[in-house]
């Protein structure tokens, strides 16, 4: 039986914590926070429900040293190792792969890179490591699985090269070649429900940012945005196209999940949450079958497409939080990256949202090059009236950064506005792109967003909001997060 590794090795860093499992943008956090992996989850329940011996070894979320991981590795042998990786990683990576090439005298795995990086250069990390596949496109559980079908039956790349489907790229007589350009033809709906014990759901069930009603894990309803048009969105490159799951496929998992797993909270972690008559369909599955009364559900969300009425809708259904994105408050930059949204829609959604009882959470982004400062005040100005005024419920900043393979990536690449292509550097660190604000400008606005949490209005609502002693440690918490994105932000170049 072939043995296959889903591997997350450690990355020792004193920046902190790795934020790989939330891979539509990387950072390094001061306050662990391990997002559950969904889809190489999916590609590990596939392999296994097809028959290989399939080992998940996250020794990121396990707090395991590499040196522990390397043992590992060499103690299990597994036949491949399968990475995810991501832009500000990706260098590591290339040397881990290397590492595990140099592992044993007797004893060298197949080892596959997977991920919106590689996937836009796949060619790169052919010709920086000694990786022997890289599968490209968002789909790669299903291509893991025709690899590993092929390989089980013959090692020899001559053999089964011309069986390999579109998007993998590999090595032949030590020539870098590729089966084209991946598809997004699969059925989600003809994947297995994740199988939670082996891919060790505690360890994500609780250091996950969630509200916290223990325990919590992650859906994917669908793959990843109905949108897919925001030009700075690295999954544009994963995804082209939008797939998603049926309603009663979905609510079907939840059901799982809350009998088997107890679970009573879930983020579903589709780039964007389905809408429209899907939207419906699923809110009235959970209101029918109970669902609603025995588990909260967060999910992310765009401006200007829901109603109050369909706002009312999932909040009787369980919903609580929404993760929205406020990427600016001017209208020149929301044209610029695609939104396709007003300024009035940002506050009218969240006006919405939060009068129908539910949490808008905000992710606020800096250090576009067309911005001037009075631009990034006038974004810094709106995050904290919402949060002020009580229309939102809570915020993130961060740092654009222009992943590879994103429209944004190419057009600084064309317009001459990148300031590095050191990827070690895109890790929401400093402005990549370059601007006419200093780094010291941006990282005063990211802190002086932050800062909302000790304005005595803010902290008035909060209080007059608490309902149970979910709030209360939520509140708790929020806080420590505030501090540890302050202490973050205070390491910008």
């Amino acid at each position: 039986m072939m043995k296959v590794m889903i591997a997350f090795p450690p990355l020792d860093s004193k920046k902190g914590c790795p934020m790989l499992g939330q891979n539509r943008q990387f950072q390094w956090f001061n306050n662990p926070c391990y997002i559950y992996p969904m889809v190489p989850a999916s590609a590990a329940t596939l392999l296994k429900t097809s028959g290989f011996d399939v080992i998940w070894s996250d020794f990121i979320a396990e707090e395991k040293t590499y040196e522990e991981f390397l043992k590992h590795v060499k103690d299990e042998k597994p036949d491949l190792i399968m990475m995810e990786t991501k832009t500000p990683v990706v260098k590591r990576h290339w040397k881990i792969i290397n590492d595990l090439k140099s592992i044993s005298t007797d004893y060298q795995p197949l080892t596959v890179l997977v991920g919106d990086h590689v996937t836009a250069l796949p060619e790169e990390s052919m010709k920086n490591s000694n990786v022997d596949f890289i599968l490209t496109g968002g789909n790669y559980d299903f291509l893991l699985l025709d690899l590993c079908n092929l390989l089980s039956k013959s090692k020899s790349i001559k053999e089964i090269v011309q069986q390999l489907p579109k998007g993998i790229w590999y090595r032949e007589n030590g020539v870098v070649k590729n089966t084209g350009k991946f598809e997004l033809t699969h059925n989600l709906n003809d994947l297995p429900f994740i199988d939670r014990d082996l891919t060790k759901w505690t360890l994500y069930s609780e250091k996950n940012g969630n509200y916290k009603k223990l325990p919590g894990t992650y859906t994917m309803a669908g793959r990843d945005c109905w949108y897919h048009k925001c030009t700075f969105c690295s999954w544009t490159t994963l995804y082209p196209t939008y797939a998603v799951r049926t309603p009663e496929n979905l609510l079907d998992e939840i059901g799982i999940l809350i009998e088997k797993y107890k679970v009573k909270e879930i983020m579903d972690d589709t780039g964007t949450f389905p809408v429209g008559e899907w939207l419906k369909r699923f809110c009235k599955g959970m209101i029918e079958r109970g669902y609603n009364k025995k588990v909260i559900i967060d999910c992310n969300m765009r401006f200007g497409i829901l109603t109050l009425e369909d706002y009312r809708l999932m909040k009787k259904a369980g919903f609580r939080l929404l993760l929205f994105g406020l990427e600016s408050a001017n209208q020149n930059t929301l044209d610029k990256v695609n939104k396709a949204i007003k300024k009035e829609d940002i506050i009218e959604g969240c006006k919405l949202a939060s009068k129908a009882g539910l949490y808008p959470h905000l992710t606020i982004m800096f250090g576009y090059p067309w911005e001037t400062y009075e631009d990034l005040i006038e974004t810094v100005k709106l995050g904290k009236y919402l949060m002020r005024k009580g229309y939102a419920s809570t915020l993130q900043s961060t740092i654009v950064i222009p992943y590879p393979g994103t429209p944004l990536f190419e057009q600084c690449k064309r317009e001459n506005l990148l300031n590095t292509l050191d990827w070690d550097r895109y890790d929401m660190r400093e402005p990549i792109m370059k601007t006419p604000l200093t780094p010291e400008q941006i990282s005063k606005a990211v802190r002086s967003v932050y800062s909302i949490a000790f304005n005595p209005e803010f902290i008035m609502r909060k209080i007059l909001a608490i309902r149970d002693i979910y709030d209360v440690k939520y509140f708790i918490r929020a806080v420590k997060h505030v501090l540890g994105h302050l202490m973050d932000f205070r390491q910008v170049r």
